[in-house]
């Protein structure tokens, strides 16, 4: 891709982004496709070149974001209010590279204050390339009493 080219998807991302859930800057400019098959929460987008770190594979930062924004969007698509990372790890098992990548996220236990979570990025062959597991804090609800 050349620099006109991304800079084309920068400029676009800027001019539509909201800030909202799906819409904000980031999601805009990495070309995140959302939706929610099943109990899950599916992050598509296409890995490009200036997504890349040196070595010529996706940024781990970037596929942290995917796989952040999976889990997150998931608690806000069920609860609708926004959750809150408390903590997140990340294993990277092989690069990724151009073309579509997938990150599923899921709830691995569903409390009312704290949840346990974990989301899988595959790339199009259904490899997995990188997979994170992550606490959240569950949003409290306006009837909650300890609000």
């Amino acid at each position: 891709m050349d620099d006109q080219a991304a800079r084309e998807i920068f400029e676009r991302a800027i001019a539509t982004q909201e800030p909202a859930f799906g819409t904000f800057f980031l999601a805009k400019f990495l070309g995140f496709d959302v939706s929610y098959p099943d109990d899950t929460c599916v992050v598509g987008f296409q890995v490009r070149d200036y997504m890349f770190n040196p070595q010529g594979s996706l940024h781990g930062g970037i596929a942290a974001v995917a796989l952040d924004v999976s889990m997150g969007h998931l608690i806000h698509h069920v609860t609708g209010r926004p959750g809150i990372t408390l903590e997140m790890k990340i294993q990277y098992m092989r690069p990724a590279v151009p073309g579509p990548v997938r990150c599923t996220g899921r709830f691995l236990r569903r409390g009312r204050a704290i949840s346990a979570m974990e989301s899988r990025m595959t790339d199009a062959d259904g490899k997995l390339l990188s997979m994170a597991t992550s606490t959240w804090q569950m949003p409290r609800l306006e009837r909650d009493p300890a609000n």
